[in-house]
Parts: structure tokens; sequence; C-alpha cells
């Protein structure tokens, strides 16, 4: 400091600006970086975007300066009265003289102690393994009853029963009531969480209320509240605030929705989405039904043109008749049962477009499966008996077949020119070519001597 003590030599003598100067350069070299406390008055807010007020306490008060390109992640409503804390440094404005604060950052004061207990209680839970995957429990695809745990007079619930309404309106709600912020607000939502579970006449939970700041949400971020989300037996979908706000409850829950509304949407299906499955599903039934009986058919077709090659007898004639008329008894049951089946999803379908009732959307699906199960049973049922005589008729035609005969020792002779089978010694002449037949094989003779009978 000896360097700013004047001397009444004139040499000693400097200026107002390079007073103003030094002092500058001591302040802010002098002074850390720090945290203020006090409460706003005198706020400006002209057109620049800068912010000038003061901080003061019960004794004193500073002026303070937030420049605006430093307000750019800034989302605070500061208003004259309010209560701050404020990051930055010492400065003085040289052309005056005026002693500030500079600003870089600002919190409502009492939030960065919020903040500091939200993140150790997150690294705490998180190192339990309450937040992990593993642990989460898949939704339902279609819940038979929704519990929503919120206020009963705030706009989230409001939300949650229009945007049901909307989608699966049959679907039954129960609302648990409890205090979404303030004292009481932790242990009604435990109690909650607690009472569903005891019930047990929910599927699904919804955990829900609108925005606020961390102060309000702070029940959300209570470990007794995280802690009775992790037992829970049903499964949570979490909508706590805005989608910028995030919870403990959020990071403990089986599943985030950014909002209440987004909640909903997650929580059942659209029903006209339901309905196209359903139409997919009785769609894929007929499709696989067709080529199961296009299948036969061909079998079959190909097994008549064998048989005819054949030259089969009257017995396996017979059984080709009966195998015919096997696969018309088939195709016929087939086809009524199918068309039993298709009414029961166009019933299914009408009833569903009237009132969407879901208890009978599902008994519906569990007939169509048992339907299709009787189907494939007797599908399969008619198919092996008409294999089995298919084989049988096959047996039947091998022990009547000539080559049987030939097995037997006996021969076939053609004439080598016409191939006709000679049945008789006077059609041949002698020293015509003949062939003979055998078991195995064929030879080629010459007549050279013939007798008739």
């Amino acid at each position: 400091m000896d360097e700013l003590i004047f001397k009444k030599d004139e040499q000693s003598v400097i200026s107002v600006s390079e007073l103003n100067k030094k002092a500058k350069s001591l302040l802010e070299k002098g002074i850390p970086k720090l945290w203020i406390e006090g409460e706003i008055s005198n706020l400006a807010k002209p057109a620049s975007g800068h912010m000038y007020f003061s901080l003061k306490d019960e004794m004193s008060q500073i002026r303070c300066a937030w420049f605006k390109q430093r307000q750019l992640q800034n989302t605070l409503n500061i208003v004259n009265g309010t209560k701050m804390l404020a990051l930055g440094k010492i400065g003085l404005y040289e052309p005056r003289g005026e002693y500030q604060f500079i600003v870089e950052k600002m919190e409502i004061a009492g939030e960065g102690d919020l903040k500091r207990k939200y993140e150790d209680l997150k690294r705490k839970l998180s190192a339990e393994g309450i937040f992990s995957e593993e642990n989460k429990s898949e939704l339902p695809n279609l819940p038979k009853r929704i519990g929503v745990i919120t206020s009963p007079s705030g706009a989230a619930v409001q939300d949650i029963l229009t945007v049901l309404n909307r989608r699966f309106p049959i679907i039954p709600i129960i609302i648990f009531p409890v205090a979404v912020q303030g004292e009481q607000a932790a242990p009604q939502i435990q109690n909650a969480l607690e009472k569903a579970n005891f019930r047990a006449d929910c599927d699904l939970l919804i955990l829900a209320r609108g925005g606020g700041s961390l102060e309000d949400l702070w029940a959300f971020n209570e470990e007794i509240v995280a802690r009775a989300i992790f037992d829970s037996e049903i499964p949570i979908i979490s909508a706590i605030g805005h989608e910028t706000d995030v919870t403990i409850s959020d990071f403990t829950a089986d599943l985030r929705a950014p909002t209440p509304s987004g909640a909903a949407e997650l929580a059942v299906p659209d029903q006209h989405d339901w309905i196209k499955s359903i139409d997919n599903i009785s769609e894929k039934i007929n499709t696989i039904i067709t080529q199961q009986i296009n299948s036969k058919s061909q079998l079959s077709d190909w097994i008549n043109k064998r048989l005819s090659q054949s030259s089969p007898m009257m017995t396996v004639k017979r059984q080709i008749e009966k195998s015919n008329n096997l696969q018309k008894m088939l195709s016929s049951s087939i086809l009524q049962n199918l068309s039993r089946q298709e009414k029961n999803i166009h019933q299914l379908k009408s009833n569903l477009n009237e009132v969407s009732p879901r208890l009978k959307i599902h008994t519906q699906l569990s007939r169509i499966k048992e339907l299709n199960q009787k189907i494939t049973s007797c599908s399969d049922h008619l198919l092996e008996g008409l294999n089995n005589r298919i084989k049988l008729a096959s047996k039947t035609l091998n022990s009547v077949s000539p080559l049987r005969t030939l097995d037997r020792g006996y021969a076939i002779a053609r004439d080598a020119k016409t191939k006709n089978v000679i049945m008789s010694a006077d059609t041949i002449e002698i020293e015509n070519d003949i062939e003979v037949k055998l078991a195995k094989g064929e030879i080629k003779v010459t007549v050279i001597e013939k007798h008739s009978d």
C-alpha cells in the first residue's frame, strides 16, 4: 500500500483516473471469486439486457451488475425482495469510482443446499443399485386398473384423466389423493404407495404433479418416497413437473414420463390401434389356414395323379374316392370353423367400437385362441386319418401292381416295333424281335419257333 500514500512532493501526486485504476487492480486481484447472499433491491433491467441491482442485508448493501452475456442459462424470475445467492468478483467502475459486485451466476437462496442434498441422495441411492435397470419392472400392455397418486385438485390429475378417457376409456381409474408439496407431502406419498400395494387392485401406478421450483418438487426428492417406489410390487410411471424437471422419483420409477399427460399416453394403448391389431391377427390366422388347405390339397392331387398313372384296381379307386371325401370334409370343417371364428372376431370388433369393453375383448381373444387350437387339433386329426388311408391305398396298389407279379418270376413280352404287349403267339411271326421285361432288367430275343394253344 505504500505506493498509494501521497507525499507533499509534487512528483508523488496522481490523477483520479490513476487512483481508480490502482484501486480496481487491488480489488480484483486481492479478493477472489466468491458467493454472497442478500436481498434484491433497486432492480433495473434496461433494454441492453444487462441487469443492475443491489444486494442487501440488515446492515449493508452492495451494487451489483449482471451482464447479458452471463445470463445465457438464466431461468430465474428475479424480482425485488427475493433472497438470492450470487457468484462473482469484486470490481470498480472507473469512470465513477463506484465499487460493485460483478455477477457471473445466481440462484435462489436455499436452492443451493437443496441441490447438494439432491446430489448426495442421488449418489447414495445409485450406489445401492436402486436406479439400476435390472430392478425395473415392465409395464402391462393393457392395464386392468390404473392408480393415480397426485393432488385431486391439481391440473395434473385432469390432464391424466382426459388422456386416459380418450385413449382407452373402459379402464377403471383409482385416485389416491396426496399433498404434492409441503412437509406432509412425502409421508402422504409414501403411505399412498404402500396402500396401493396392500390393496393390490391396480396393476399400474402413475405418480404425478405439475411443474414448480426445486423447493416445490422437493417431496419427490425425499428418501422415503424413493424407497417406497423401489419397494413397490406394482410398476410405476413417474411424471413430475415439466420435461426439464428431473427428480429422484424419476430415477427410481420403472419409467419416467416428461409430463403427466405423457404418462397417460405411455400407460395405455390407443383403442383404435388395438382394434387394428385384432384385425391383423385375424388376417394372419386366415392366411395360415388357407395355406394349410392348399398344401394338403396339392398333396392329395399329387397322390391321386400317381395312383392314376399306376392303373389302380377298383379297390384303389374307392380309396381315392374316400380320400377325396375326407378332403372335402376337412375343408368344410375348417371353413366352417373359420367362418365361426370370423363372425366372433367381427362381433368382438363391433362390441369394442360401441362400448370398448376390455373384459369382453380379453374373453373373445381367449375364445379365438381356443377356436384356433380346436381348428388345429381337428385339422391334424383329419389329416392324420387321411394320410393313414392314403398309405393303406398305396399298400393295396402295390399288392396288385404288375411289378409285384414280375417279382414272383413272371415276365412281360412286347413287340419290339409296336411295343404292344404280346397276349397270344398268333400275334407274332417267326424271326420277329420281341422285348421281355423281367423283375430286374429287360432282354431282347428273336422268335425261332412258336406254338399256339
